[in-house]
């Protein structure tokens, strides 16, 4: 079955309109993927992690998995794990993942993901408001590159694209919805959209969104079981 584009009849989510996110009210693209007027992908994924809450996914982030616990969240894909960067016990902000992982049928892949502050990308005084009413529960964003040496500003911000996880908790467990732009930073290195198709095909923005659910139901049920065995609720 061929796999079709969104069509948002100019209701595209761009990198400049990610405050939509922090409103509980349903998205004109919860589940699927779209090209932007640049030519980058913006794919986004809506999991429901039952039995699961933000601050369990934000702890997640902030435990660093290593190899192993790596693999456990996604047996399939999910080849190798490291950090580096600010591994405070606080906060993920400001450490960096270095993985090897497949993205579904594409074949693995060198990443480098940097988590960075919301303020980056959200509207601070609606953050905290969405904080506060519970809008928004979890809350883990960042920049992703491809290769564990590629490029970066002068103040090393990874160049790439986009990783967008926010999370709201529910009466069943956390609803996820995971965005990520790809190829954002091509169109300011000169490409034309046409360019800038060719280096992100479709085929990846789907691949990347099976991988993202799959992995996200993957963790909800290993925390489940994890719970479980050690007698919690």
């Amino acid at each position: 079955m061929q796999r079709q584009l969104h069509d948002p009849e100019g209701n595209m989510m761009e990198l400049t309109q990610l405050d939509a996110l922090l409103n509980p009210f349903p998205l004109a693209l919860e589940t699927g993927v779209e090209r932007l007027p640049d030519g980058s992908l913006h794919v986004a994924v809506r999991t429901d992690m039952h039995q699961c809450t933000g601050e369990m996914f934000e702890w997640w982030f902030r435990s660093r998995p290593n190899t192993q616990h790596y693999v456990w969240w996604h047996p399939i894909d999910h080849l190798s794990s490291e950090w580096q960067g600010d591994l405070s016990d606080s906060t993920h902000v400001g450490s960096e993942h270095i993985v090897k992982e497949k993205l579904t049928d594409v074949p693995s892949q060198d990443l480098v993901i940097q988590f960075r502050d919301p303020a980056e990308f959200l509207d601070q005084a609606g953050y905290q408001q969405a904080r506060k009413t519970g809008a928004v529960s979890a809350a883990v964003l960042g920049r992703v590159g491809f290769g564990h040496d590629g490029p970066r500003t002068d103040d090393g911000a990874v160049l790439g694209g986009r990783l967008l996880h926010i999370g709201r908790d529910t009466d069943w467990g956390l609803a996820m919805r995971s965005h990520f732009y790809l190829g954002a930073d091509l169109p300011t290195t000169g490409l034309t959209p046409a360019q800038v198709t060719e280096e992100v095909p479709t085929h990846l923005g789907f691949a990347l969104l099976q991988h993202a659910y799959n992995e996200f139901t993957y963790l909800s049920r290993l925390w489940v079981t994890c719970c479980f065995r050690m007698g919690l609720s």
